[in-house]
């Protein structure tokens, strides 16, 4: 008993071009789909070098150095300031001198949770936010 050959029917139609697939499960040895507008390109490739683990480490050797310079030069004081000008928000106290973010000098005349008074003249109160403060004056700058 002969197996029938099977047929092949068209995968797909580009440009007039067909390409086509065995059909079924059991199809016969074929090298698979083929396009036609692209032929097979053999390209001879130099042999891999054996490479090993200290090759690889030292390629990332000026990465990581790149990350800690960062982190010395740029994240590290930031860190620092913010955690400097938050002491100091915290530590304001009514009748203190300061300098709010608009540049305007005065005195603190309420303090709240999240917001204080700052008295700019006689009379005249700015209610601002507590980081809105920049600088804390000595006493006695402000007049």
């Amino acid at each position: 008993m002969t197996t029938p050959r099977l047929q092949r029917r068209p995968l797909a139609r580009i440009a007039g071009f067909a390409v086509t697939t065995p059909a079924g499960p059991n199809a016969p040895d074929s090298p698979g789909p083929t396009a036609v507008f692209i032929s097979s390109a053999f390209a001879q490739t130099a042999p891999a070098a054996a490479s090993s683990g200290t090759d690889s480490l030292l390629s990332l050797l000026p990465l990581v150095l790149m990350f800690v310079v960062l982190y010395f030069i740029m994240i590290r004081p930031q860190m620092k300031k913010q955690k400097e000008h938050k002491a100091m928000v915290e530590a304001l106290a009514k009748g203190d001198e300061v300098i709010i973010a608009g540049g305007v000098m005065g005195r603190i005349a309420k303090l709240g949770d999240s917001y204080l008074h700052v008295e700019v003249a006689s009379g005249v109160e700015l209610q601002v936010q507590r980081g809105a403060v920049i600088q804390v004056l000595p006493k006695g700058s402000y007049k």
